[in-house]
């Protein structure tokens, strides 16, 4: 009898729990009462450090070109001090292949004058007195300067001769050529210079570097008399370590 029991009870429990409604899911809170709710807040958390990380390195390319600007125009103003040395000051100048014209900028305040400033592009950084060279003739006057700066320009030149004989023609009597070069003396310096040159090759064509003696042959065969020279530390540019030098010439 108390098997048939046991048995009965079995029964109507079985029958109880097979007819009992279906589990309801788990309520977290009224913020995941749904899906769709679950979805949205688990992917906020990653759009918000998605957000973060593009306003950090936002912040660190804008802080690594500010840096750069400021070594340039750094840079820019100690070879103007350097210049500002060998040029009377007041003097008429002309910077050939200005690049971003800070270096005329800070020589124009160091001199008290305007100073001209020609390069290939349309336009240059800094606020000076901007001309467009076309790679032969000097937009200028004959006899209408009193010096001629040329910043590691000559070795870009096509016909270095060509751009030798517009200095002449454009300076004044008694006027100077101030001109920075890079020097391919030991082999650590040509293989500097080799990477210049695969740099530069495709915007001004290929770069004619020349050693120290072959530079003064140069001068002196277009009639410049070499007023001073000197050597130069290769360590002024860390990012460009060659051998450099200065030719003032008359």
């Amino acid at each position: 009898m108390a098997e048939k029991i046991a048995r009965s009870q079995s029964g109507s429990i079985t029958t109880q729990f097979l007819s009992a409604q279906p589990l309801r899911p788990l309520r977290l809170s009224d913020e995941h009462s749904d899906a769709t709710g679950f979805t949205a807040e688990t992917q906020r958390a990653p759009s918000w450090r998605r957000e973060l990380i593009e306003a950090l390195v936002h912040g660190i390319k804008r802080r690594w070109a500010r840096e750069r600007r400021r070594r340039k125009v750094g840079r820019a103003y100690d070879m103007a001090k350097e210049i500002a040395r060998v040029i009377p000051r007041g003097s008429e100048v002309l910077d050939v292949g200005c690049g971003n014209g800070f270096i005329a900028h800070h020589l124009s305040a160091l001199l008290g004058t305007s100073i001209v400033g020609i390069d290939l592009g349309n336009s240059a950084a800094a606020a000076i007195d901007y001309r467009r060279y076309d790679g032969a003739q000097f937009p200028l006057m004959d006899d209408s300067l009193d010096a001629v700066l040329l910043c590691y320009v000559l070795h870009h030149a096509h016909d270095v001769r060509v751009v030798l004989n517009e200095i002449r023609r454009v300076l004044r009597d008694g006027g100077l050529a101030v001109i920075y070069e890079d020097i391919p003396g030991s082999w650590w310096d040509r293989g500097v210079c080799w990477i210049h040159n695969q740099l530069w090759r495709g915007r001004t064509g290929a770069c004619t570097f020349r050693r120290e003696s072959e530079w003064r042959a140069l001068f002196e065969s277009i009639g410049f008399e070499i007023v001073s020279e000197r050597r130069l530390s290769r360590w002024r540019n860390l990012t460009h370590p060659v051998c450099r030098r200065l030719y003032v010439l008359r």
